[in-house]
């Protein structure tokens, strides 16, 4: 299952009304357990108890052998818990006698919650284990994407029983965002570029940017990204990328490196509960019309030609920023024609829901591309745009989008 679905597959699960963290945790790892696209057969919950420093079992489904209720293991015997914080996601071979003569000769676990303190270490809140018949680096992916949304719904859940009344302080972050946000057209040598971006509250986690690279006016790189979540503090993670990037852009590094020190900086600051996506290129004056990118984990831009109907899309070259602090990322390009167009868009384009639940799409959005191609950016923005708010018109379903055209126009 792709990263992003994967996260708001397991968002939509555990933000519904639920009477405790302990009950929504269970009701999604049933859930977990039952979709065949993630290929798990079985779970477990365990709860740290930081006056005893263990962590004691607090549910288990499955297909395995039941593990006897209220069943502890100590933080000494286990090393690898130690390991958790600082990856978030391990995979082991089981050590424990009882657990093996259950069954349980490998383990995945992933850390959930918040982050606390025992003997000077730093140990999660709750662990997250899975059983599957492939205990590889696929799994720890997707543990990772699992984790990463049930502590960002778990935070969402303690926000809300404590929040007061944010009003004045929302408008301001709004007017700080909106200041950051660049201009909506930018014409670069052959190219016209124009952005938007409209958040589906007060704050959005989407970001775009247009930065000058170098002293000579001779390199442009674009950036459009999404934030994981929404409301205050995806957009503060959104701002901190934003500026992130600028600052990294002024040492003129190169993109691959470049996306490296980015994932690298999100996992350090906001490796609780948050990740983003991001695709990030970069035009010159080159005659031939080169663009060279990466996409990290972000919806796959749609390229089309002057002379064709054909959409390519830009398929990530690494995955989302934050949950793999070590993760590789790769380069590839294309090259701009006369009339070629490149539309960057987030997912609250093509998740955008009608009435009856029905997705915008990909395929909505690309012929709506197609049939205004031989516009401005600017017209061909506010037609995919207007289709989309039409679409969605009276829609459940909302979350931030972005939109970014970039045309060669000799």
């Amino acid at each position: 299952m792709d990263q992003r679905k994967l996260y708001k597959t397991i968002e939509n699960l555990a933000s519904q009304k639920y009477e405790s963290e302990k009950e929504m945790l269970i009701a999604v790892l049933n859930q977990i357990v039952e979709m065949e696209n993630i290929h798990v057969n079985g779970g477990r919950i365990w709860k740290l108890d930081s006056e005893k420093g263990d962590y004691e079992l607090v549910y288990q489904t499955g297909k395995l052998e039941k593990i006897k209720q209220k069943f502890r293991v100590s933080i000494k015997d286990y090393p690898f818990f130690d390991l958790i914080a600082k990856e978030r996601t391990i995979l082991g071979s089981e050590t424990n006698e009882i657990l093996r003569k259950k069954g349980i000769m490998k383990y995945s676990a992933s850390g959930v919650g918040s982050r606390i303190k025992f003997n000077g270490k730093i140990y999660y809140e709750y662990l997250l284990a899975l059983n599957s018949e492939n205990i590889d680096e696929d799994l720890r992916l997707r543990l990772s994407i699992i984790a990463t949304a049930l502590t960002s719904q778990i935070k969402q859940m303690r926000y809300s029983q404590r929040a007061t009344s944010l009003k004045n302080d929302l408008n301001k972050a709004r007017e700080i965002q909106k200041g950051i946000l660049p201009e909506h057209e930018y014409k670069f040598h052959n190219y016209i570029l124009f952005g938007v971006s409209d958040p589906a509250e007060i704050v959005g986690g989407d970001l775009f940017d247009y930065i000058d690279i170098g002293n000579d006016g001779d390199r442009l790189g674009v950036a459009v990204g999404d934030a994981a979540s929404k409301g205050v503090s995806a957009a503060a993670e959104a701002m901190y990328i934003s500026g992130a990037l600028r600052m990294a852009c002024s040492f003129e590094i190169k993109i691959a490196p470049l996306m490296q020190r980015m994932n690298s900086l999100v996992n350090k600051i906001f490796k609780d509960e948050k990740f983003a996506s991001l695709f990030y290129g970069e035009f010159s004056t080159d005659k031939s019309g080169l663009f060279l990118y990466a996409n990290a984990g972000h919806n796959p831009p749609m390229f089309v030609k002057a002379g064709s109907n054909k959409i390519n899309t830009l398929l990530p070259t690494g995955p989302v920023l934050g949950p793999s602090p070590s993760a590789k990322f790769t380069i590839d390009s294309i090259n701009f024609s006369e009339g070629d167009v490149l539309l960057i868009y987030s997912d609250g384009v093509t998740d955008a829901a009608n009435t009856n639940f029905e997705n915008y799409g990909e395929t909505r959005l690309g012929n709506v591309l197609v049939k205004n191609k031989n516009l401005s950016p600017k017209e061909i923005t506010y037609k995919i745009l207007d289709d989309v708010i039409k679409f969605s018109k009276h829609g459940e379903y909302s979350d931030d989008k972005t939109l970014v055209v970039i045309k060669r126009v000799k």
